[in-house]
């Protein structure tokens, strides 16, 4: 959140003609916003006033009616558990999102919970194989495409966004994009720490790719096993008599070995934290999410050498050791979908177990803001210039 809202210090600066202190330069020459404040090239389903695909409230400010918590503000509830639109279509929605993550970890446990939900097998398969969307129901089809676009070509067509929302509902919309959010977080987090299934579960996902074997026996993970004292919460073994994820592993696992983001900043340094924040919209080709991030990793100090480095994507030759071993394992773990096991030994041994983990966490929670920004399309405010170089 604190990232999100940086951005108004320059926003405020720029349109009361005064020049923010450190300006971050322009990259691309850009489209001039009109004296009202309106960019001249916004797409016609975006609200001047909250330059997303909302209608900004009368209550709104430009600080509250843009930006990830402004979008999710929208929806009303829990989509997993408590939606409208009952239980399959939110496993569905889950489903596609593993799958375009090629996470098999996330996949196998879901396509579990979805059959036991009464989800139809067809349907898991004509995901699972990326099969076209001919004969399913529209809301399935609606459901596969939106994820499809969301997390495959890092957009979302104002035709699906249309088509979802009138067949989904605007606030069930809202909800179900940010159970995808969520779970492409997860699978950062799982893909990660190469998160194998326990013994005597069938890994149900076809990859394109040879997960690495650098994994403890016990936690079947990079990291090794911790045992909980705590009681099995509510609601995570209720439809086929076992946890959805046993003791010693999944995300809440691997979470368990972080310390939290204030302990991160104090042990790494913010420049660091910024550095991942950064790589991640890079990867994920977000113009507002890194415009933001680059305002906020300035400000705290990340060197602009290292911003262009992720900027153009260029070698991180003669970078600190931290900032070119946090590079190289990002650049892995989303461009490839795994992360080697010399890059992660090599990222842990400069990091530690701890910190990496928390890293991880910062880069899964951005993985999920973008989501949100990407498929309602929120743009930066007029007079912001983008500072990433999307075509």
């Amino acid at each position: 959140m604190r990232l999100y809202m940086k951005i108004i210090i320059v926003i405020a600066a720029v349109m009361g003609g005064i020049p923010p202190t450190d300006a971050p330069h322009r990259i691309l020459a850009e489209p001039q916003a009109s004296p009202g404040g309106i960019d001249t090239v916004l797409p016609t389903d975006i609200d001047p006033n909250s330059l997303n695909r909302f209608a900004a409230l009368s209550s709104d400010s430009p600080n509250t009616a843009q930006g990830v918590e402004a979008i999710r503000r929208r929806g009303v509830g829990d989509a997993r558990w408590a939606s409208p639109l009952g239980r399959r279509l939110p496993e569905l929605a889950i489903l596609i999102t593993g799958r375009e993550h090629d996470q098999p970890y996330e996949w196998s446990l879901h396509e579990l919970e979805a059959i036991a939900v009464g989800l139809d097998p067809e349907v898991i398969d004509v995901v699972r194989h990326r099969r076209p969307l001919t004969g399913l129901g529209d809301r399935e089809a609606v459901v596969i495409q939106l994820g499809r676009e969301l997390f495959g070509s890092r957009e979302l067509s104002s035709a699906t966004y249309a088509r979802a929302v009138s067949l989904l509902g605007e606030s069930n919309l809202v909800d179900l994009v940010d159970l995808m959010a969520r779970y492409s977080g997860i699978a950062v987090r799982l893909t990660a720490f190469n998160q194998y299934m326990p013994p005597n579960w069938l890994q149900l996902l076809p990859l394109p790719f040879e997960q690495p074997d650098d994994i403890h026996p016990e936690s079947r993970s990079r990291l090794p096993l911790l045992r909980s004292t705590e009681s099995t919460p509510q609601g995570s073994r209720d439809l086929y008599g076992r946890t959805l994820s046993p003791e010693g592993t999944g995300p809440g696992h691997i979470a368990r070995h972080g310390a939290g983001r204030e302990s991160l900043k104090a042990s790494v340094g913010k420049p660091i934290v910024g550095l991942a924040a950064l790589l991640t919209a890079r990867a994920l080709d977000s113009q507002y999410a890194w415009t933001v991030s680059e305002v906020a990793a300035r400000e705290d100090g990340l060197k602009p050498e290292v911003v262009d480095v992720v900027r153009y994507r260029r070698p991180p030759t003669g970078l600190g050791e931290r900032e070119a071993a946090l590079v190289i394992f990002a650049r892995e773990l989303f461009g490839r979908r795994y992360v080697s096991a010399e890059t992660y030994a090599r990222t842990v041994d400069v990091f530690g177990e701890r910190d990496l983990v928390d890293l991880v966490i910062v880069m899964g929670e951005e993985t999920g803001n973008i989501a949100l920004l990407t498929a309602f399309d929120q743009h930066l405010p007029a007079g912001q210039a983008r500072l990433f170089p999307l075509p």
